[in-house]
């Protein structure tokens, strides 16, 4: 499983400007109604997996009075309407769950879901966000440690037959039930998300199934393997029981005039069109379909096999446009 190609998707959250029309873009109703039709769908294509961010507040400052849904409450919802899609986060972020309640959490989703929950988890970095809801924002060694003790007990959680126990420096449980078990044995897929090289992906090489980047351009994912890889080797663990996931952006349209319009309609005040595509991951999964399977060739190249697609200008037919030409191309 881990050498096949999968291809995911963000479920469209509320904040995204430019999906629903403007006189419903900021109805929380109507764009749910509008994130339900898309996971459906998404589901019946066959995407293999369906991820939610985990933000209280939308991160860019065009967006950040928008309405944003709450991760694990989406996804609960998300898990009720869909059948074969994997459900999971991009990336949860550590600090604002106890662990021994996230594997509750992760736990419960994974039997409404009949087996479909991956926990996607990270240490945490909008410090805005702690800050504006009461969370203490430490170091970024701290909060990488903290990640690496909640790992801990989450699969604990998960794997102990009648209850776990752990006293570290940053958490401790005693005898703590979770019940019922996950559904998938020994336990969900954990995907590790983050770029640092020394802390987390030292994290990821301990605890995860999967390591993923967010708008990795190839060379940057590269680097990011090979060190991986490195700390695998240290502790003794094979670096290809984990698979390698990058999170990109993606326009795709039939025609290059197409795409352009896309672009200018999405592109951040701060940024020319130059750099708006550059920072859109190099413009790896922009354009048509002709141009963007042959940016997800280079990082299968250097051996990404699973990708997360944040759409923009997202309907049903960019879904089935890149089901067609993409999914069943590559």
């Amino acid at each position: 499983m881990l050498n096949e190609l999968q291809f995911g998707l963000t479920i469209p959250q509320g904040w995204r400007g430019g999906d629903l029309p403007l006189e419903e873009e900021n109805n929380a109703v109507k764009q749910y109604e509008f994130s339900k039709n898309i996971v459906k769908t998404a589901d019946n294509l066959g995407f293999d997996s369906l991820y939610a961010y985990d933000h209280f507040i939308p991160h860019y400052k065009d967006d950040i009075g928008k309405n944003i849904f709450e991760c694990f409450a989406l996804l609960s919802a998300v898990a009720a309407i869909t059948e074969k899609s994997k459900i999971g986060q991009v990336v949860a972020c550590n600090s604002y769950r106890n662990p021994a309640l996230l594997a509750k959490v992760l736990s419960t989703l994974d039997v409404i879901s009949n087996g479909r929950a991956e926990l996607g988890i990270g240490a945490g970095w909008y410090e805005n966000e702690y800050s504006a809801y009461g969370y203490v924002y430490p170091s970024d060694k701290t909060r990488i440690k903290q990640l690496d003790e909640a790992l801990t007990i989450i699969k604990a959680m998960w794997i102990e037959k009648t209850s776990a126990t752990f006293a570290g420096k940053y958490y401790r449980i005693k005898d703590a039930i979770c019940n019922p078990k996950p559904v998938q044995k020994p336990h969900p897929i954990i995907m590790v998300g983050g770029s640092g090289e020394n802390y987390l992906l030292r994290v990821a090489a301990r605890h995860a199934n999967r390591y993923n980047l967010y708008f990795a351009l190839p060379d940057e994912m590269k680097r990011k393997i090979s060190i991986l890889k490195d700390h695998c080797y240290s502790i003794g663990r094979d670096n290809k029981e984990i698979q390698n996931s990058v999170v990109l952006p993606c326009i795709i349209r039939e025609t290059d005039k197409e795409v352009n319009e896309e672009i200018i309609r999405y592109k951040r005040k701060d940024k020319t069109i130059e750099q708006f595509v550059q920072y859109l991951a190099g413009g790896h999964a922009i354009g048509t379909p002709e141009k963007i399977l042959e940016g997800i060739n280079k990082y299968v190249g250097i051996g990404v096999t699973h990708f997360i697609l944040h759409f923009m200008a997202i309907n049903e037919k960019t879904l089935r446009l890149f089901e067609s030409k993409i999914i069943r191309k590559i």
